[in-house]
C-alpha cells in the first residue's frame, strides 16, 4: 500500500472515500447481536438443560465457559485470516459456521456434545465480530466513524437486557433448544446479505502467519480467560493463580517476540496512538467496572435485601434502560463537545454513580433505586459508545486489522475481569470485620441488612477504579479525535457561473 493510498483509504477521512453503507454496518450489528446474546442467554436454561441431560445444574455452566473461551481464543487469529482470504469470504464462513454450529447444538443428546457444538459456534462468533467490524471500518470514512460506531455499539447494550428474557420465554413456553433452532432463519437472512452487501476485496495470499506469535496469544488469552472464570467462582483455588500467571506470562513474551518479528501477528506500534492506548488503558479499566455492575447488583437485591431473582431482575434492567434511553444522544453529545470532556464526564458521573449505590439500603425508596440505576445506565452508555468510536480515529488503514484484533481481544478481557474483580471484592470485604462494623455503625445493621456491608466495599472499590480511567481521560488533548468528532462538511458549492455579457 502506498502513502498515496494510506492518505486517501478508508478511515483516512481523505477526499476520495466513498460514503458508507449503513445497511452494511446493521447487517454487522445483527450478527453482533447473535453473537453476544448465545454468550449470556442459556443462563435461565441451565436447570432445564442439566434435567433433560441428568447432570448437575454446575455443570452445564461448562458450555458457557467453553464458548466464551473459544472467542476470545479465536481472535487473534481471525485478523490474519481476514488477510489473508479476503475479509468477505471469512465474514460470510464465520456465519455459516456459527449458524451450522447452531444447529448442532439444538440437535446434542449430552452434555459433551453440546459442549463441544458451542467451540464450534464460538470459533464462528470469534471471526463475526472482528471482522464484521473490519468490515465497516474499511467502508468508512473517519467523518462517518461516529453513526456507524452508533450501529456496532447498540447489540453490547441491548443483549444482556433482553438474553434473559429470550431464554426465559424460549424454555419456558418450548424448550431450550428453540433459544438455538430461532439462529437459523438469522443466520441464513445474514449469509445471504452479506454475500451481497460486503465488498470482495482480494486477500493477500503472500501474508505469512505468525505462529509463535499465534500460539502465545492464543495459549495466554485462553489462560487469562479461564483464571477469570476460575476466579469468580474460586478463587482461593490453586489453578486460578496458575491460569492467571501462566497467562499473563504467555502474552509477555508473545508482545517480547512480536516487538522484534520481521511479519508479527500483530502490528503493536499501534500503541504508540494516544487514542487508541486510551481505549486500551483507560478504556480497560472502564470496561472492567461497568462489567462488574450487573454481577454486583442481583446479588446486593437478593443476599442483602431479601428480594426475589425478579424483583431484582426488573430493578436491574433499569441499567439497560438507561443505556438504550441516551443512546440516540451520544453522537450529538460527543460533535458538541469532543471525546475529552465526554470521556472524562462519562467515567467521574459513573464513579458518582457506584459509591451513591454503597448507600443504598432496603429502606431506600425503589422509585429513588431505579432512577438511581436509569442514570448509571446512561452514562455507562456515554462512555461506552465514546471509547468505541475515538479508539480508531488516529489509525491508519494499515494498521487497522491489528488495532481491530487486539482491542476486541482486551474488550473480551475486561469483561471476563469485571465479573471476577466484582467477586473477589466481595470476598476481600465479607472477611474484613471492621470494615463490616464501620458501616454498621454509620448506617444501623437495621438499615443496611445482613451481608450488605461487603456489597457496599465493592461499589466503593469499583468507584476508585473508575477514578482511575477519569485520570487517564484527563490526560488526552483536548481535541483528540477530532477528526471523528466534528461534523462531516458538505462540499462546497460550485462559484455561479458569469453569464456572457
Amino acid at each position: 500500500m502506498t502513502g498515496n493510498d494510506l492518505a486517501q483509504g478508508p478511515m483516512s477521512g481523505g477526499a476520495a472515500v466513498r460514503p458508507w453503507n449503513p445497511r452494511l454496518a446493521l447487517l454487522v450489528a445483527a450478527t453482533f447481536f447473535m453473537e453476544f446474546l448465545d454468550g449470556t442467554v442459556l443462563v435461565t436454561a441451565i436447570p432445564s438443560i442439566a434435567g433433560d441431560f441428568g447432570v448437575a445444574a454446575a455443570s452445564v455452566n461448562i458450555t458457557m465457559t467453553a464458548y466464551l473461551m473459544t472467542v476470545a481464543m479465536g481472535i487473534p487469529l481471525s485478523g490474519w485470516l481476514a488477510e489473508r482470504l479476503g475479509a468477505r469470504r471469512i465474514f460470510c464462513l464465520a456465519i455459516a459456521l456459527f449458524t451450522v454450529a447452531s444447529l448442532l447444538c439444538a440437535l446434542s443428546q449430552d452434555l459433551t456434545t453440546l459442549t463441544l457444538s458451542r467451540i464450534l459456534q464460538g470459533a464462528g462468533g470469534a471471526m463475526m465480530v472482528p471482522v464484521g467490524t473490519l468490515v465497516v471500518l474499511r467502508g468508512t470514512p473517519k467523518s462517518e466513524l461516529l453513526r456507524a460506531t452508533a450501529y456496532l455499539v447498540w447489540p453490547g447494550l441491548l443483549a444482556p437486557v433482553l438474553a434473559p428474557l429470550v431464554g426465559g420465554a424460549l424454555t419456558t413456553y418450548l424448550s431450550w433448544h428453540w433459544i438455538f433452532l430461532v439462529n437459523l432463519p438469522l443466520g441464513v437472512a445474514a449469509f445471504l446479505a452479506a454475500l451481497r452487501l460486503v465488498p470482495g476485496v482480494a486477500g493477500d495470499r503472500e501474508r505469512r502467519l505468525d505462529w509463535l506469535g499465534l500460539i502465545l496469544t492464543t495459549a495466554g488469552v485462553g489462560s487469562l480467560v479461564a483464571g477469570l472464570e476460575l476466579a469468580s467462582a474460586h478463587p482461593d483455588g490453586p489453578w486460578t493463580l496458575l491460569s492467571l500467571v501462566a497467562g499473563a506470562a504467555a502474552l509477555t513474551a508473545a508482545v517480547l517476540w512480536m516487538r522484534k518479528a520481521a511479519n508479527p501477528l500483530f502490528d503493536l506500534t499501534v500503541f504508540s496512538t494516544r487514542t487508541f492506548r486510551a481505549t486500551n488503558t483507560g478504556g480497560f479499566i472502564y470496561r472492567l467496572t461497568i462489567s462488574a455492575v450487573p454481577f454486583l447488583l442481583p446479588l446486593m437485591f437478593q443476599e442483602g435485601f431479601g428480594w426475589s431473582p425478579l424483583h431484582a431482575g426488573i430493578m436491574v434492567a433499569a441499567v439497560f434502560v438507561g443505556n438504550i434511553g441516551i443512546k440516540p444522544a451520544t453522537t450529538p453529545l460527543i460533535r458538541r463537545f469532543g471525546f475529552k470532556p465526554v470521556l472524562v464526564f462519562a467515567s467521574l458521573a459513573s464513579a458518582v454513580t457506584f459509591a451513591l449505590c454503597a448507600l443504598l439500603t432496603p429502606g431506600t425508596p425503589e422509585p429513588l433505586i431505579f432512577g438511581l440505576l436509569v442514570c448509571s445506565g446512561a452514562f455507562r452508555s456515554i462512555g461506552f459508545s465514546a471509547y468505541a468510536s475515538v479508539q480508531y480515529a488516529d489509525i491508519v488503514p494499515g494498521q487497522l486489522t491489528s488495532a481491530n484484533a487486539v482491542s476486541a481481544t482486551l474488550v473480551q478481557l475486561a469483561t471476563g475481569a469485571g465479573i471476577a474483580v466484582g467477586a473477589l471484592l466481595l470476598r476481600v470485604f465479607d472477611a474484613a470485620p471492621l470494615f463490616t462494623s464501620g458501616w454498621d455503625a454509620v448506617l444501623g445493621t437495621a438499615a443496611g441488612g445482613e451481608g450488605v456491608a461487603a456489597y457496599r466495599g465493592a461499589f466503593l472499590a469499583i468507584a476508585l477504579l473508575m477514578l482511575l480511567s477519569t485520570a487517564d481521560s484527563l490526560m488526552l488533548h483536548r481535541h483528540a479525535g477530532a477528526e471523528v468528532s466534528r461534523p462531516a462538511r458538505a462540499p462546497a458549492a460550485e462559484p455561479p457561473r458569469r453569464r456572457p455579457v
